[in-house]
């Protein structure tokens, strides 16, 4: 017996909310170290809490290298996008 599918809404307990969103948090964070050492991918995640509080997980040494090789990769978006990739980038490493 499995089990059942939990809807997709907000959770208006804060306290559950937040037990959620650590319980969840630390099983993304599993879930991108697995992915990392099972299939040797290089994996970058960054996690920020309602609170503003951020949680990162890196599988190479340096989550500034990782964005800087996200950022040179261009799946032929249209240049709009490329620009909002950018200032995101600029944003990230102002807070890096």
């Amino acid at each position: 017996m499995g089990r059942g599918r939990v809807e997709l809404k907000r959770i208006e307990n804060k306290i559950n909310r937040q037990v959620t969103f650590a319980k969840r948090r630390n099983g993304l964070l599993k879930k991108a170290y697995e992915l990392s050492v099972l299939c040797d991918a290089e994996v970058a995640l960054i996690i920020f809490s309602n609170r503003g509080k951020l949680y990162e997980f890196c599988s190479s040494s340096s989550m500034f290298k990782t964005l800087e090789r996200y950022q040179k990769c261009n799946y032929g978006q249209p240049e709009t996008n490329v620009s909002a990739r950018e200032s995101l980038f600029k944003d990230i490493s102002e807070y890096i």
